[in-house]
C-alpha cells in the first residue's frame, strides 16, 4: 500500500508569536518588531504596522477558544473601529501554514487570523501626552467635536427605562461581588459603602436616568474609552473599543465621556475634564445634572477598580502590588464623586 504523509501540525500559540516576533516575516521591511502582551492578546509593532493577535482564551464574558470565533471578533474589530478611526483600521489577514509546515503571511492554510492596523505615533497618544503635561485645551475640543459627532449619528439604543436602571444596578452588583472577593484583600466595609451609595442613588433619583433614556441618549458607544485609546491627531481618533460583546457598548454618552475624565484625573490632568465636557456640551446640545455626572463617574472608578485588580488573576506578568495600588487609587476616586455630589 502507498504510504501517506502526516500533515504537519498545527502551530501552538507560542509557534505563532515567535514567529511574529522576527522583522522577516512581514511584507514590509521593518527594522525590529516590539511585541506587547495584553490579557487578551498580542500585538506587534513593526515600523509602520501594528498587527493583533487573539489569544485562543475563554472567559465568562467571551469565547476565543475556536479559529473561527477570533476570525468573526476580528472582522467585528474592523467594522467597528472603523467608526471613529477609519484609517487606522486596515484589514484582517490570515497568518498561514504552507505545505512544509512553515508559518507564513503569503499563502497556505489559515491557522490565525490578524487585525492589521497603522501604527501610530505614541507620543501622540493621549496617556502619554498627559504625562508630559502636553496636552492643550484646543486639542482636548476636537476630540469633544469628534465624539460628538459620533454619537450623534448612532441611532438610540431600543431599550426601557427599567432595563436601563436594571442594567446599573447589575453593573453595581458585579463591582461589589469581584471586589470584595476575600482573594484580593481589598477593605470591604469601604466597597459595600461605595455600592451602597450607588444603589441609593438608582432608586432615590430613578428620574433622572429615565429621562436620560426619553431623550434618546442610550446608543451603541465605544465600550472601552480610555486615554490609551486616543490619538491627538489634526483629526483626533479613537481605537481599540471594545468589540467582543456588544450589550457592553450600549451606553449613555456621558457615561462614556465619564470614563475618560476619570483617566485623565488619575493619569495627572484634571482639567481635562471640565475642558471635553464643556466642549462636549456646546457642540451636542447635551445637557445633564452635576448630580448624574458624578453617579456615573463614581460608577466607572469602580469598574476600573474591579478591572484593575482582576490583574492579580493573570499569569505575573506584572507585580501584583501595582494592581492593588491602582484599585485603591480608583477606590479613592469613587469615594471622592460620592462625596461631591452630596446626594
Amino acid at each position: 500500500m502507498p504510504e501517506h504523509s502526516e500533515p504537519p501540525a498545527l502551530p501552538s500559540l507560542a509557534d505563532k508569536v515567535a514567529f511574529l516576533r522576527q522583522p522577516g516575516s512581514y511584507p514590509e521591511p521593518t527594522r525590529a518588531v516590539e511585541a506587547i502582551e495584553t490579557h487578551m492578546s498580542w500585538v506587534f509593532l513593526t515600523d509602520a504596522h501594528a498587527y493583533k493577535l487573539k489569544k485562543p482564551v475563554r472567559y465568562d464574558y467571551l469565547d476565543f477558544s475556536t479559529l473561527e470565533a477570533r476570525r468573526i471578533d476580528c472582522d467585528e474589530e474592523l467594522r467597528l473601529n472603523r467608526r471613529l478611526a477609519p484609517e487606522v483600521y486596515l484589514a484582517v489577514v490570515p497568518l498561514m501554514l504552507d505545505a512544509n509546515g512553515c508559518l507564513n503571511l503569503q499563502h497556505g492554510q489559515p491557522v490565525e487570523w490578524l487585525v492589521q492596523m497603522r501604527r501610530l505615533p505614541a507620543e501622540r497618544m493621549l496617556d502619554s501626552a498627559i504625562r508630559r503635561r502636553a496636552v492643550a485645551e484646543g486639542e482636548v475640543r476636537g476630540l469633544a467635536r469628534r465624539l460628538a459627532a459620533f454619537y450623534a449619528g448612532v441611532a438610540p439604543e431600543p431599550i426601557s427605562a427599567e432595563d436601563y436602571r436594571r442594567r446599573l444596578a447589575a453593573e453595581i452588583a458585579w463591582n461589589l461581588h469581584e471586589l470584595t472577593a476575600p482573594e484580593f484583600g481589598l477593605p470591604a466595609q469601604r466597597v459595600n459603602r461605595i455600592a451602597e451609595v450607588q444603589s441609593a442613588f438608582l432608586q432615590s433619583h430613578a428620574v433622572l436616568l429615565d429621562e436620560r433614556v426619553a431623550q434618546g441618549r442610550i446608543v451603541e458607544g465605544h465600550g472601552d474609552l480610555r486615554a490609551e485609546h486616543v490619538c491627538l491627531m489634526p483629526e483626533p481618533l479613537v481605537i481599540d473599543c471594545l468589540e467582543f460583546r456588544r450589550d457592553f457598548r450600549i451606553v449613555d454618552p456621558l457615561d462614556e465621556l465619564g470614563s475618560l475624565v476619570l483617566d485623565c484625573t488619575r493619569l495627572g490632568m484634571p482639567e481635562i475634564g471640565p475642558w471635553l465636557l464643556a466642549a462636549y456640551a456646546e457642540a451636542s446640545g447635551d445637557r445633564w445634572p452635576a448630580p448624574l455626572l458624578h453617579f456615573y463617574l463614581s460608577c466607572r472608578a469602580s469598574l476600573r477598580a474591579r478591572l484593575a485588580i482582576w490583574h492579580l488573576r493573570d499569569d505575573g506578568r506584572q507585580p501584583p502590588e501595582k494592581w492593588v495600588r491602582v484599585a485603591h487609587e480608583y477606590l479613592d476616586l469613587a469615594e471622592g464623586y460620592i462625596e461631591q455630589a452630596r446626594w
